[in-house]
């Protein structure tokens, strides 16, 4: 089949790592189908035109899938300009219509081009289906109007995917009906993958966090965590990868409470090189207090590392315990203890059978075949 991603979120220009998750669902169902991203961007108030449609050409960001960028500029008709969006996103379908394209299926991703893929779906006949990963409806945090909107696309939609059941049921009490099918986020799997051979007992364990920071990630509980672990004990230390609004906050922390000659901030790192700090970390440690999914988490799993996660929604759905041990949130005592329990143990955990578990749940095959069995359904019903 032929099938047009639209999505509000993904990989470009000074933002490599934006959305690009949705990019890995678009590889994986490449895997079955023609795939082509039509991405529509948020107001450009420096365009002359009052749109303008691009291919990309950038193929580290593609990866050799097709993807066009559609963006435009506010209308000078006041309450206009969301008009001009969906008028905007239009032309991006021209645009690949005349390159050749015609899709079966449109797979919108995140609600906020639910209404433009709908519309093109409307007006070429072509089936919509919907996945879903923002946090913002389990947070509680979106608006009426942004509700709205919401509730519109994905009441429409033939089939809604959220990545986990939790956030099935944060769209659900959002006051969300729909035809809901999940299908979780994806990992490469031929770059997150366990050390082959035998790997030594480090004298020092490497504790791992991989996300954003800000409070959400609860990264101020793994300090306080951490605080009282090393009360406890020394044979630890914690590499940060990422960055966000509050890293300057918790490096601060981390010397007020003593132990930030124990954990270090990497700042934005690639793909690459973070499956490369998995395979030699020993323990993974998510402390968030609300995820939907936690790709993070899912990538440290196929890498064969064990994880301490805290109760936080997605994750808890496939974090077991032989894999890993779930902790409540906002909890730093819990997680000192669970923290300490797992790095008594680490020998009990087999990197093998953690990365094989992941790989049958989330590898690329997994994930796009379930999508191309979607799209099958859908285009005969």
């Amino acid at each position: 089949m032929k099938v047009l991603f639209i999505t509000g979120w993904y990989p470009r220009g000074g933002a490599s790592l934006e959305g690009v998750f949705v990019r890995e669902h678009a590889k994986a169902v490449r895997l079955y189908d023609d795939v082509v991203v039509l991405h529509c961007l948020d107001l450009m108030p420096e365009l002359e035109a009052a749109w303008r449609v691009e291919q990309e050409t950038d193929m580290i960001l593609t990866e050799g899938i097709p993807t066009y960028r559609v963006s435009y500029r506010r209308s000078p008709v006041p309450k206009t300009s969301y008009a001009v969006y969906l008028w905007s996103a239009w032309q991006g379908f021209r645009t690949i219509l005349a390159a050749g394209f015609r899709p079966d299926v449109i797979h919108a991703n995140i609600y906020t081009v639910g209404p433009p893929a709908l519309l093109i779906g409307k007006l070429s006949g072509v089936p919509v289906v919907m996945t879903e990963h923002y946090s913002a409806f389990a947070r509680k945090a979106l608006n009426r109007v942004e509700l709205r909107k919401a509730r519109f696309a994905f009441h429409h939609a033939r089939v809604v995917m959220p990545v986990s059941a939790f956030q099935q049921r944060a769209l659900e009490d959002s006051g969300i009906r729909a035809d809901f099918s999940i299908v979780p986020n994806v990992v490469n799997t031929q770059e997150f993958h366990p050390l082959s051979g035998v790997r030594p007992e480090p004298l020092s364990k490497k504790l791992l966090y991989v996300g954003s920071l800000e409070p959400v990630k609860g990264t101020e509980y793994l300090m306080l965590a951490l605080a009282l672990l090393s009360k406890q004990r020394s044979d630890w230390s914690l590499d940060i990868i990422g960055t966000g609004p509050n890293m300057a906050d918790y490096q601060a922390m981390a010397g007020q409470l003593g132990i930030g000659h124990k954990v270090v901030f990497h700042g934005s790192r690639p793909k690459s090189e973070v499956a490369e700090m998995m395979r030699e970390a020993d323990l993974f440690v998510l402390p968030s207090t609300v995820e939907t999914f936690s790709v993070a988490t899912a990538e440290a799993l196929a890498s064969g590392l064990p994880v301490l996660v805290t109760d936080c929604g997605g994750p808890a759905e496939f974090v077991k315990p032989d894999v890993g041990l779930i902790v409540p949130p906002r909890d730093p005592e819990a997680l000192c203890a669970g923290l300490a329990s797992m790095l008594d143990r680490l020998h009990r955990y087999s990197r093998h059978r953690i990365a094989e578990y992941a790989a049958g749940l989330f590898a690329p095959s997994v994930v796009g075949r379930r999508l191309h069995n979607i799209y099958e359904s859908v285009r005969q019903g």
